[in-house]
């Protein structure tokens, strides 16, 4: 963190300082920066090469950095007026509309302001990263031989699949496992495999809002489910299968996103039993298997391994537990569909790189690897209990029904009647989430309203608060003083 802080701050004052340099000028060399500004040489080699990025500096590898000459003034701005006509046009023969509103993902990809509390991130703080064993990992893997030619196979490095498929448990062969480009992209390809543009798909309600993007994009219509503190409902998922003639579900059973809830064992036969009597897919979404709390007792094994028949889809990721540039993961399946899923990736990105595949198979079969699972298992369970007790002590008001033993946030839901801006009586619904998440970000600290994860109204107004994006516990508690003061200026008192 203090050496991203460096590289922006040494950015910013060499900026200011080019105006002194001819275009073409030399700049200062890169030891003469290091000992004026007394940053690392790293610091300095970053910073060059952000403002080359940017135009401003040229960099000739053994003769140094210069000032960039003036760019040709700028075409003309051209009319891109029409293209609303086209759009719109292109959409009005589809059953859904294929519009895309991605702000449900990028409030966890999107970086906060400077000295904001970030309860809204998606991924472990860069302390929690495996950065060293992740660096090292990518270092050997470029030395392998064929590190850099296609991978053997399209579908992905075989050891990589055997260790994802040993993962995966049960019946499940390396021969049923694709590589993928994250988790984000397994599903996109799920989807567009097993359901048609204008068809419903039934999903958890709440649930994850990148996956309410990717159907509404594929123009797939989302059918909510509701969940409670042991998953889904299976009653209600038969109800929704006889109303809507859906023939896939997509669901979290592990540590849901966003209540964090655990599929209790009476039912998940029962979800595979009524999705298989509907001839009805099962897209298992496992995204935090590898992010289990300390003191979690052992974890179900995915549906994946209990399911013979092919019913379920599995995706799972090794991104939430290294890095969201570490875009690995896999989609297993089993029968026919296993094809047309491998076709859709292939025509879609080809193949997952070969040098961050290698990197994967290095990373995982260190031992680095079970101890950064050891390390960030404690500091998750530490955060979360630090998070909760915050909670109750300085906002009692906010219901906090179920606290999870995985995963990376918690799901508070927000008081009914309390008073709106200036003591004004209401109930706390959506408009209420969006002054709250208003009113954090004033006080500094950043939130994710509730809203996006429901795909039709919400019963009530929650707010999702992470806490694994952050520094330490310390900004934990920071971060819950400066919630505490934008609810008392949105609830009034």
């Amino acid at each position: 963190m203090q050496e991203r802080s460096s590289v922006a701050e040494l950015v910013t004052v060499l900026r200011r300082e080019l105006d002194r340099y001819s275009p073409g000028g030399k700049l200062p060399s890169s030891r003469a920066l290091v000992d004026r500004f007394r940053v690392s040489p790293v610091t300095v080699s970053r910073a060059l090469a952000q403002l080359a990025a940017e135009g401003l500096v040229v960099t000739r590898p053994g003769a140094g950095a210069f000032r960039a000459r003036p760019r040709p003034s700028a075409a003309p701005a051209g009319d891109t007026s029409w293209q609303e006509v086209a759009l719109s046009a292109d959409g009005a023969a589809d059953l859904v509309p294929r519009s895309v509103d991605a702000s449900g993902v990028l409030v966890s990809l999107a970086a906060p302001p400077s000295g904001v509390v970030e309860f809204n991130g998606g991924y472990l703080h860069p302390s929690l990263q495996p950065e060293r064993a992740m660096a090292a990992a990518l270092a050997r893997a470029g030395r392998r031989p064929g590190a850099w030619g296609r991978p053997p196979m399209m579908e992905g490095l075989p050891e990589l699949r055997e260790w994802f498929a040993r993962g995966i448990g049960g019946a499940i062969t390396a021969a049923e496992v694709l590589i993928t480009a994250g988790g984000q992209s397994a599903l996109a390809t799920a989807l567009r495999a097993l359901a048609p543009p204008g068809t419903p798909v039934l999903v958890e309600s709440p649930t994850y809002p990148g996956m309410l993007a990717i159907a509404r994009a594929a123009g797939l219509r989302p059918v909510p489910v509701p969940v409670d503190a042991d998953g889904v409902r299976p009653a209600l998922l038969a109800d929704a299968f006889r109303a809507t003639g859906a023939r896939v579900f997509v669901c979290q059973p592990l540590f849901q996103n966003p209540t964090g809830a655990v599929l209790a064992p009476e039912r998940r036969g029962e979800v595979l039993r009524i999705a298989r009597a509907a001839g009805a897919f099962v897209v298992e979404d496992d995204f935090v298997r590898r992010l289990v709390h300390e003191d979690a007792g052992p974890l179900p094994a995915p549906l994946a391994a209990d399911d013979p028949d092919g019913v379920v889809v599995h995706v799972c990721s090794l991104t939430k537990a290294t890095s969201p540039s570490f875009r690995v993961s896999a989609l297993a399946a089993r029968g026919p569909v296993l094809e047309r899923l491998r076709a859709i990736q292939i025509v879609d990105t080809f193949f997952v790189p070969r040098p961050l595949q290698e990197a994967a198979l290095e990373l995982v079969g260190s031992p680095a690897w079970p101890r950064h699972l050891r390390a960030v298992s404690a500091e998750l369970k530490a955060r979360r209990d630090a998070m909760t007790s915050a909670l109750r002590l300085n906002l009692p008001e906010m219901s906090l029904a179920h606290v999870p033993s995985g995963g990376y946030h918690l799901w508070p839901r927000l008081p009914e009647g309390t008073g709106g801006t200036g003591g004004t009586p209401q109930a706390f619904g959506s408009g209420g989430e969006a002054a709250l998440t208003s009113a954090a970000l004033r006080a500094g600290v950043a939130i994710t309203p509730g809203r996006p994860y429901f795909s039709a109204e919400p019963p009530a107004a929650h707010v999702r608060l992470s806490f694994a994006a952050v520094a330490n516990v310390g900004e934990i508690a920071e971060g819950v003083r400066r919630l505490r003061t934008a609810c008392q200026e949105v609830w009034g008192g």
